[in-house]
């Protein structure tokens, strides 16, 4: 029997977030490397799809208050895999994309 676990069915996503984020101390924090005048990113994974989770967090269902406050828009384009992907791969798969973007200079808040 499938389990979440073993099938393909979950998505990633990033979100821009609004430079105002940046007035938060644990952002600021969680992103030493951030250079002035790159995007600040919120990067998350979900078993939906990504259009529907943003829709998910813009009314408040399961989102963190980032999101909820400076939510810009969604942002595919800092996707490279559109694919499904299992749950062990998306969560492997959102902590490197989400270090990738911190090494471009990128402020990121991740899950």
């Amino acid at each position: 029997m499938s389990t979440h676990t073993d099938t393909q069915h979950h998505n990633l996503y990033v979100i821009e977030l609004d430079q105002e984020v940046l007035k938060d101390e644990d952002v600021v924090k969680q992103n030493p490397q951030y250079k002035k005048g790159m995007p600040c990113l919120y990067v998350g994974m979900t078993k939906h799809t990504p259009e529907k989770r943003f829709n998910y967090h813009l009314v408040g269902y399961k989102s963190h208050e980032y999101i909820r406050r400076y939510a810009k828009r969604l942002a595919p384009e800092y996707v490279n895999n559109a694919k499904p992907l299992t749950y062990e791969e998306a969560v492997a798969e959102e902590h490197n994309l989400a270090d990738r973007l911190k090494h471009m200079g990128c402020a990121v808040w991740e899950h």
